[in-house]
């Protein structure tokens, strides 16, 4: 007789979390809410680029902000600013947002009232590759500061979104960044991935960026 029974917990938590996100992905299907999670490292662009997102689209549909940090009210108390509801959420120390936590985000948001919502997931380019939030779609940046090795060193992350945004591209002549190769290293981890080029400070690309979201808040809401 064993005198120990293991228990194999990363597993565990990945089959549970799936099964809720698939429950949420019914969920917003039903109530014609299309969710984005966004991801990038600290410092990337992140809000920058969804308040240009707002910008481009408020017109257009109602938008929710959800916005995660392990601490502060930085970033909800910026997107407050702009016609958009926002909520808040604090991981206390986790690195990512699951699907039961997004859930509880989107509760806060009253989601029938709204088309459009923006998951701004927790800065960092692991452990929100490998949770799936419920989202309808992924996107993450990629700064050009950053570099170009970066598909190299996690390409989880490069491997599981549908649009990749390479922001910052305004610095691109001061830094040893070469997008032709980055194409190329993410097209191997992931055909289908769509690569838009942007500046958030100045708007270039934002337009390109708006007009895949028209399209798959479109698509979501007639399949």
């Amino acid at each position: 007789m064993d005198k120990y029974k293991v228990i194999e917990i990363k597993q565990s938590v990945f089959q549970d979390n799936d099964r809720q996100a698939d429950l949420l992905r019914e969920e917003l299907k039903k109530d014609k809410t299309f969710l984005l999670n966004l991801m990038s490292s600290p410092g990337s662009g992140k809000t920058t680029t969804v308040l240009r997102t707002i910008e481009a689209l408020k017109d257009e549909m109602s938008i929710g902000v959800l916005e995660a940090d392990i601490d502060s009210e930085v970033d909800a108390n910026t997107i407050s600013k702009t016609s958009a509801k926002v909520i808040q959420l604090h991981t206390g120390g986790m690195c990512h947002l699951d699907a039961d936590m997004t859930k509880q985000g989107l509760s806060g948001l009253v989601t029938e009232r709204i088309d459009f919502v923006i998951l701004e997931n927790v800065g960092n380019l692991v452990c929100p590759a490998e949770f799936d939030t419920g989202a309808s779609k992924s996107a993450m940046i990629l700064s050009v500061p950053e570099g170009d090795d970066k598909p190299l060193k996690y390409p989880l992350m490069f491997s599981i979104v549908d649009v990749l945004l390479i922001n910052k591209i305004d610095t691109i002549a001061n830094f040893d960044f070469d997008f032709k190769a980055v194409k190329e290293r993410v097209k191997k981890l992931n055909p289908n991935i769509k690569v838009i080029q942007i500046c958030a400070k100045t708007g270039q690309g934002i337009e390109e960026w708006a007009d895949w979201i028209r399209r798959e808040v479109k698509n979501w809401n007639e399949k």
